[in-house]
């Protein structure tokens, strides 16, 4: 009696691959099969397992309980598969799934979503997420797979190690310098128009970043996103505190008070302990500290002393 035996592993594949696409259709698609195949597999194997693993609707299915459990053990099923042929065969495995990213807008949009296309080439069946946001992610809520953060949590069942350190110093257009009164220390910066961070919208103090430059500076223009205020000193609205990794390298900003005020700061890679070694989220954030670690040189608070 072909029910009554053990259950074939392969049909796991089917559940994660519904799972993951929603519908049976897009299951189907990703395996490489028809649609009457992937639900023969997923009835067969509720029926070995004496369980229902997903609800059936009109615009997908939609795991169970007991599904949300098949699904996470089918995973790491896959993980362990994908790294013994990585370690035995030195083959590139293929991956499916989502990846979502949380990052800060600075990091994320400027340093990470340009640098994800030979990624996305190696694993087309991958769908990465990047959440570009000035912002604390819950991992333990699945807010993100992979956050990068300011700081080390410390409570939850959350690893992560430093990613960087980075450094940041003071930028604004020509056209403001040109119209303006001359910088030639920190005193002249009290009568400078700044742009900065709304104070009660901060959500780490390690953005606070004026009152280390000087008290006596009250930004004229706030925003809790930092591309809006990259884009307004570009502009010419005024002084700004830039990260080097965004700032540096544009021709349409000056460093101001170059090395003479620095600040440095970390961004750290942080992931939930249960899904750490999930074979998608490790080879994403492997890629993650690889893009860093080839150009850290962009990161480098020491170079901030260099006249841009």
């Amino acid at each position: 009696m072909p029910d009554q035996a053990d259950p074939d592993w392969d049909d796991f594949r089917f559940v994660l691959a519904i799972a993951r696409g929603g519908t049976v259709s897009a299951a189907a698609k990703q395996l490489g099969v028809d649609h009457t195949t992937v639900i023969r597999r997923i009835d067969r194997l509720e029926r070995h397992l004496s369980a229902k693993l997903f609800d059936r609707r009109k615009t997908g299915y939609l795991l169970t309980e007991a599904g949300h459990r098949v699904a996470a053990n089918a995973e790491a099923i896959e993980s362990t598969v994908i790294a013994s042929q990585n370690q035995i065969g030195g083959s590139r495995a293929r991956l499916t799934g989502t990846v979502r990213i949380g990052a800060p807008d600075g990091f994320g949009t400027y340093f990470l979503a340009p640098r994800l296309v030979e990624f996305a080439d190696r694993y087309p069946d991958l769908d990465l997420q990047i959440v570009a946001t000035a912002r604390l992610f819950s991992l333990s809520k699945r807010e993100a797979d992979i956050a990068i953060s300011l700081t080390l949590p410390t409570e939850g069942r959350v690893v992560g190690r430093k990613l960087t350190d980075y450094g940041l110093g003071l930028y604004a257009a020509p056209l403001y310098l040109d119209h303006h009164a001359r910088i030639t220390g920190r005193d002249d910066l009290a009568g400078h128009r700044f742009v900065g961070y709304i104070e009660e919208l901060l959500y780490t103090s390690e953005l606070d970043y004026l009152p280390l430059v000087s008290p006596r500076i009250s930004p004229r223009l706030r925003s809790a996103n930092l591309i809006a205020q990259f884009n307004a000193t570009v502009a010419g609205f005024g002084i700004a505190v830039l990260p080097h990794f965004m700032a540096r390298r544009d021709p349409r900003l000056t460093a101001v008070l170059p090395g003479r005020i620095e600040i440095r700061r970390s961004f750290f890679l942080l992931m939930h302990a249960d899904s750490k070694d999930l074979a998608r989220i490790r080879a994403t954030a492997d890629t993650i500290y690889e893009l860093v670690e080839r150009e850290r040189h962009l990161f480098d608070p020491g170079l901030g002393a260099a006249p841009s």
